[in-house]
């Protein structure tokens, strides 16, 4: 999986330059008009690359955990 910014360009999504998707990708937008486009920085997108690459590899906290560590 990978993150990777676009624009709609007459209506159709439009990679980032340097983005290369091979032909019948799946891909999955996630836009929501009712907010400010979300706008990361390269260093922004390359953590939520790390991220969800954590989260792919299983190597994640669970909600149980994550609510005992808020509750200290």
């Amino acid at each position: 999986m990978r993150v990777f910014t676009a624009l709609v360009k007459g209506g159709a999504i439009v990679p980032a330059e340097g983005v290369a998707l091979p032909e019948g990708a799946r891909v999955t937008v996630i836009a929501d008009e009712r907010e400010a486009p979300v706008e990361l920085t390269l260093e922004q997108e390359r953590e939520l690359d790390l991220s969800i690459a954590e989260a792919d590899r299983g190597d994640v906290v669970s909600a149980a955990e994550l609510f005992r560590r808020l509750s200290r």
